[in-house]
């Protein structure tokens, strides 16, 4: 009997990357494989060149923390995508549900749950989203990256499993990153990564100080959709909305990454031995996970902080001299990290989880 999952997660490339690691795992093991997103969302445009994945799209509703005209009518939106969601599963018929999160997921684990399918949640941030605090309930395993994170959830389901790195990541090719920017071995790459959304004030301050910092470093800058500037022409200089396939080559020619301190990317560049300024979303723009994760990695010497809210020309620059000067610090840190083999736990448990209906 072929077994069948269905996965689902959105609203940002981070609620999608744990998802497109465990995919082709489960597509090698012959597994069917579905995904359930939002009909226009990133996840979309990411799961969609797949082919061995069929995707469905559903009405979704976004779950805002703030006042907003649009807050009343999400909750229809929800209620809509949890009937689409139902009847989707109920035609998929699959034996477990993977949930990454991302306002996205709600409404297809209240399907899933609705159709009596186990549900496998992951958590990424140190405290969870707000996702997956509506969806904890009706979960079987929440799965979780930070240790500390059990202590916000039902400690009964809450499974310890660390973090799920995309193996291909792991193949870059620095000459070929070098090549694609048009770089030379001569100077370090600095690598700004604002999150697939970007973010206005990182692109901002960078190149409000490109020129201070292209006479030292060359500089690859993934600023986030319809935030290009055209009117920056420098050798130096290379900027991308975005990058899926690129980015192994980018990360493996990058020799420090700046960058907000989402989980999965903090977790892929320590992986990857890339030491890290992190300057988190501030507690006015989210819920203040990303500065948790911040501080627990600066805790274990793995990265440079620097808070939104005292970021100017001068500190920025600083904060960036600061990590050049410790580099062989933290690469020695990240070097005593203990690797963790969390994507084979979580396929086990999906397996054990299927098992078990």
């Amino acid at each position: 009997m072929t077994k069948r999952i269905l996965f689902t997660g959105g609203g940002s490339a981070g609620h999608v990357t744990v998802n497109l690691a465990l995919i082709p795992l489960f597509l090698a093991a012959g597994w069917e494989v579905t995904y359930i997103g939002s009909r226009n969302g990133i996840e979309s445009q990411l799961i969609e060149q797949i082919p061995a994945v069929k995707y469905v799209g559903i009405s979704t509703g976004k779950l805002r923390r703030y006042v907003d005209m649009e807050n009343v009518k999400d909750p229809f939106r929800i209620v809509k995508g949890v009937f689409e969601a139902y009847r989707a599963i109920k035609k998929v018929k699959p034996h477990v549900v993977f949930s990454k999160g991302g306002f996205v997921s709600v409404p297809v684990v209240l399907g899933a749950w609705l159709n009596r399918v186990p549900i496998v949640i992951h958590e990424s941030d140190l405290t969870p989203g707000l996702a997956n605090k509506i969806c904890a309930p009706f979960a079987t395993t929440i799965c979780t990256t930070f240790p500390e994170t059990s202590a916000y959830l039902n400690r009964q389901k809450a499974l310890h499993v660390g973090a799920i790195v995309r193996e291909q990541l792991r193949e870059g090719s620095a000459a070929t990153g070098l090549a694609l920017c048009g770089f030379h071995t001569g100077k370090p790459v600095l690598l700004f990564m604002g999150g697939s959304l970007g973010s206005q004030r990182i692109n901002a301050m960078l190149r409000t100080n490109l020129l201070r910092l292209v006479n030292h470093f060359q500089i690859v800058h993934i600023c986030g959709k319809n935030q290009l500037d055209q009117t920056i022409n420098h050798p130096n200089y290379k900027q991308f909305e975005y990058v899926n396939q690129e980015l192994p080559h980018v990360l493996a020619m990058a020799d420090f990454v700046i960058s907000r301190a989402g989980s999965n990317t903090i977790f892929e560049c320590l992986a990857l031995r890339k030491p890290m300024l992190l300057i988190p979303l501030s507690k006015q723009a989210s819920r203040g996970d990303q500065i948790l994760n911040a501080q627990s990695f600066q805790e274990a010497g793995f990265c440079e902080v620097l808070l939104e809210e005292e970021m100017n020309d001068t500190t920025f620059v600083q904060a960036i001299q600061h990590l050049v000067s410790r580099q062989a610090e933290i690469q020695d840190a990240m070097k005593n990290s203990q690797a963790d083999a969390a994507v084979n736990r979580v396929v086990a448990l999906i397996e054990q989880t299927t098992a078990h209906r």
